[in-house]
């Protein structure tokens, strides 16, 4: 059989069913067996940036690998903000490109290039890939499939790059010949596991203002059953960091909220008061932390599981003092806890979570106030459109002020998912992720982006309407850069350089643009109009765009200055204009006991 049919085979036999692809000469051969096989089809994006976002977002939605396919050179390179997403995500996906043909290599001899768009395009992705490799030989493609695809999903998951030259695709083989990938078996020693959870259950025994938190860990171990079991067994408050916010409804009564530099004040306020901080599989980055992070949770002692020893290393290095460090994967830690649980004695903190409920009153992230204004207020938007939003659907969200305005006030339904490229954060995510989204999971999907990031990738309007997705798109208008705005409100005096049309940008007619590619579109400017358009836009059949104007004064509050620790989350009060329609007040800090 032909070599790239057998990849294409290989590709079905793993459960996907789509793959997100641009084609090209050097990629010609493995897409067209794609489109011959019956158990895969190829999605065309218009951007192969585009089909990295589609397949990292196909690979959230379905547990299973997602996978997308460019040409060499510039194909491959215009991948990379797509692989990056899944690699700092732990999003297993493998990623295929074409290469030149193995007689046109540069190899080592010194040139720039050889054979036409030739780019080394491995040496490129080694530093965003758990493993990368050019198959040059074509008795080593089973292997290399088998070993690329084991790495993506085991341990900690990511991404792969598997890069295949023109004439090795087009190889005839024999599968019977090909030579197999064996991964070392897996050594669980699970008595030093024990030992680490016995000294966990110390420390929780003897907490008074104990929170957990929950990292994005528990869903790449598929581990949400068991720790609700914890969370139930434990009855602690609970934080879930932004990619697990969607594990647990919002009015569950152990959940807090959203901590960190743009989390909720009752949210800061609780980690920085907690004496005991249970993390489960979250790395604690700084935008968690605050900086330094030896000021995160100060007087409190730190449980950390994560199954990366990396992560668990550098908390020394950056100096934080961390009371129990356990290298385990995550599902493996919850079993053996839940296990010992049963029974254990622990404190009263029924004053602890009382005061949780006051901070919750004293400063909720979306006052009265809010609902009075006659404009959109972005706030008011988020809990509007969760309203409006059912159990069970799926959302996606961009970058910037809309994911902080998303995950501070959001209320989230039983079964609802939310995802976005937390870690890296590129304008334009949300509208091809959404693309990878609805194929995966077959039904409607909610796209929250604004107005920087839609332009980033607004060609993928043409596949949504290509393949009549139902994507309900709903664009934050704010005329620019709102979170770097915000930022220049507290180094350049409130100076808008390159991020307002004023400032250089260049923003069209979002609407028009819209219709022009076919698409259903409603318009919303006052807060009154949210609720019955909101309604219109999910009702109606196929791709939908709402276009929401808001003022472009509209800030992230409170969000954390620069250099702070996240205790300080107080609102920017630099500019006069913001200073008149601000209706959170600056608060004093809480005193960290209770």
């Amino acid at each position: 059989m032909k070599l790239s049919d057998y990849v294409a085979s290989f590709l079905a036999a793993q459960g996907i069913r789509h793959a997100f692809v641009i084609t090209g000469g050097a990629v010609a051969h493995i897409i067209d067996s794609i489109a011959e096989n019956p158990d895969i089809d190829y999605v065309c994006t218009q951007h192969e940036q585009a089909a990295a976002m589609a397949a990292d977002a196909y690979s959230r939605v379905t547990g299973n690998l997602g996978v997308a396919i460019a040409t060499s050179g510039p194909g491959a390179t215009n991948l990379m903000t797509g692989v990056c997403c899944a690699y700092y995500d732990s999003i297993p996906v493998i990623y295929m490109t074409g290469q030149v043909a193995t007689f046109r290599l540069r190899r080592n001899t010194g040139v720039r290039q050889i054979g036409f768009q030739e780019t080394s395009t491995v040496d490129i992705y080694r530093p965003i890939t758990k493993y990368a490799v050019l198959v040059d030989h074509p008795k080593r493609i089973q292997y290399e499939l088998e070993k690329a695809t084991y790495l993506a999903r085991s341990g900690r998951p990511g991404p792969v790059l598997i890069d295949i030259p023109d004439d090795v695709q087009r190889e005839q083989i024999n599968p019977d010949e090909l030579e197999s990938f064996a991964p070392e078996p897996e050594n669980k020693e699970l008595s030093e596991l024990n030992k680490q959870v016995d000294r966990c259950i110390q420390l929780l025994e003897s907490a008074r203002r104990p929170v957990v938190i929950l990292g994005w860990g528990i869903g790449l171990a598929k581990a949400q059953k068991e720790t609700r079991e914890l969370i139930d067994k434990l009855g602690f408050p609970v934080l879930p960091t932004w990619a697990m916010m969607h594990m647990l409804p919002s009015n569950h009564p152990l959940v807090v909220g959203s901590f960190g530099l743009h989390g909720t004040r009752y949210g800061n306020f609780t980690v920085q008061n907690a004496d005991l901080v249970l993390s489960i599989g979250s790395r604690l980055d700084t935008h968690l932390t605050g900086s330094p992070i030896n000021t995160f949770a100060r007087e409190a002692k730190k449980i950390v599981i994560d199954t990366d020893l990396s992560e668990l290393n550098k908390y020394k290095r950056f100096g934080m003092d961390v009371d129990i460090l356990l290298h385990s994967d995550v599902k493996d830690f919850l079993r053996v806890i839940n296990n010992k649980i049963n029974g254990i004695t622990k404190q009263d903190i029924s004053d602890w979570r009382r005061r949780i409920m006051e901070w919750k009153a004293k400063y909720p992230i979306c006052p009265p106030e809010y609902y009075q204004q006659n404009e959109v207020n972005p706030y008011v938007f988020v809990k509007a459109l969760s309203k409006e939003l059912s159990e069970g659907d799926v959302i996606f969200v961009d970058s910037g002020c809309g994911v902080a305005w998303m995950m501070q006030g959001f209320e989230f339904k039983e079964n609802q998912r939310l995802f976005s490229a937390f870690n890296n954060t590129p304008m334009g995510y949300s509208l091809p992720a959404s693309i990878g989204g609805c194929f995966a999971a077959k039904t409607a999907i909610t796209c929250v982006t604004g107005d920087g990031g839609l332009q980033i990738n607004i060609q993928e309007l043409a596949t949504i309407l290509r393949h009549n997705l139902p994507i309900k798109i709903f664009l934050i208008n704010n005329r620019g850069y709102s979170m770097i705005r915000q930022t220049q409100d507290q180094w350049f005096e409130s100076q808008y350089v390159a991020s307002t049309v004023d400032g250089g940008l260049a923003l069209p007619d979002f609407v028009k643009v819209a219709d022009a590619y076919g698409c259903k579109t409603v318009s919303i400017k006052r807060n009154r109009e949210l609720h019955p358009h909101i309604r219109e836009v999910l009702d109606r059949e196929g791709p939908a765009f709402c276009n929401i104007e808001i003022s472009p004064d509209h800030r992230v509050i409170p969000q954390v200055r620069f250099g702070r620790p996240i205790e300080d989350a107080e609102p920017l009060l630099d500019r006069t204009e913001f200073l008149a329609n601000m209706i959170v007040k600056p608060v004093q800090r809480e005193n960290r006991g209770t």
